[in-house]
């Protein structure tokens, strides 16, 4: 069974349809006891961390997402849900995450550059992958190959060894993270057409 989390925050209908495009059914919940039985969890996020923070917590859902993770079960977070595994956030103040991947959760500066052009934030659009670690999910995908991303902030783990693959938007930045049995990205398959099917047919596979 792959279950959506539905904490009130995160594009899940999308999330779901693009499962179903590739075979699998998922289902979305707002119930903490299923999210605790799941085969396949999966954590969206669209919005500010610390209101999904508040969000994930008043739910009840932070003891089973983490239990989730500890016991070996296939997990994908997408966009914030990536974010909400991190220690803490800068986004409008400074916010505790989940703390299951040390690191930090930081701000694109106002003035990046790209030759003489003035980069955007936030960065959204399409977007270049460079896979650093051959994660699950990237099971025949090629490097370079384009996603769409949609946010001003992103990752900082402490150890460079769970970063999956990066992408360059006025710096290099961690765009996708595997440690075991946890995996993640900021950008977003379920927008990502040809290539972001491929990733959730990955993750429904495993």
């Amino acid at each position: 069974m792959i279950v959506i989390v539905d904490y009130g925050m995160g594009n899940l209908r999308s999330v779901q349809k693009g499962f179903e495009k590739v075979g699998f059914e998922a289902r979305v919940t707002d119930d903490p006891a299923v999210v605790a039985r799941a085969d396949r969890l999966v954590l969206p996020g669209v919005g500010a961390f610390r209101d999904c923070m508040d969000q994930l917590t008043s739910g009840g859902f932070v003891e089973p997402i983490l239990r989730h993770v500890e016991s070996g079960r296939p997990f994908l977070g997408i966009c914030l849900g990536l974010q909400l595994l991190f220690t803490e956030s800068e986004e409008f103040g400074h916010h505790k995450g989940l703390n299951i991947v040390p690191g930090r959760v930081v701000r694109f500066p106002g003035d990046m550059r790209c030759r003489s052009e003035v980069l955007k934030v936030p960065h959204m659009g399409w977007n270049q992958i460079d896979i650093r670690r051959p994660a699950p999910i990237f099971n025949g995908i090629e490097n370079g190959e384009s996603v769409y991303f949609v946010h001003s902030y992103y990752v900082v783990p402490e150890d460079d060894s769970v970063v999956a693959a990066t992408t360059d938007y006025g710096r290099t930045f961690c765009t996708a993270i595997w440690r075991d049995n946890l995996m993640a990205t900021q950008f977003h398959p379920e927008k990502s057409q040809r290539v972001g099917l491929k990733i959730l047919k990955n993750f429904g596979e495993l």
